[in-house]
């Protein structure tokens, strides 16, 4: 919920403000911009949640907490990338088959409750994925919309 909430927020804020500054640059910079700070605002978990996180991937997957490391680069990367607006298209087609791709992480966490930000404590369970995999579903379409349409 805390990044849906990143989202909108920033992409709002930037559409509220940006007309009154020298920077507004329209309704995909800031669909870019949001995103990106979305992008941010979770990999800031992928490094701070990093064994809670590790706990997400499927048993048979080795080097847990490295993958997770690794996806909370990958999601800065991305920041950048849909920021620049000649790597922009291509970030965008990488950043939805990166979605696609951790979605069964998702679904493992809920399926055997991990919570993400404690190890110690139960998660959602299987009702978090009436929220998750819709909301996946939205990230997908957004960077759709803003950066590779």
């Amino acid at each position: 919920m805390k990044p849906l909430f990143v989202l909108l927020s920033v992409y709002v804020a930037l559409l509220a403000f940006g007309g009154h500054t020298t920077f507004d640059k329209g309704n995909i910079f800031a669909g870019n911009i949001a995103m990106g700070v979305m992008l941010v605002f979770t990999a800031i978990g992928h490094f701070k949640f990093k064994t809670s996180m590790a706990a997400m991937v499927p048993l048979f997957i080795p080097k847990k907490v490295e993958i997770v490391l690794l996806t909370g680069v990958l999601e800065i990367l991305f920041a950048i990338g849909l920021a620049i607006e000649s790597t922009r298209y291509f970030t965008g087609i990488a950043l939805i088959i990166f979605y696609i791709v951790i979605l069964p992480a998702n679904i493992y966490a809920a399926k055997h409750r991990i919570n993400y930000e404690d190890l110690y404590k139960p998660g959602p369970g299987p009702k978090y994925l009436w929220f998750r995999i819709p909301f996946q579903l939205f990230l997908i379409a957004w960077v759709w919309y803003f950066s590779v349409r």
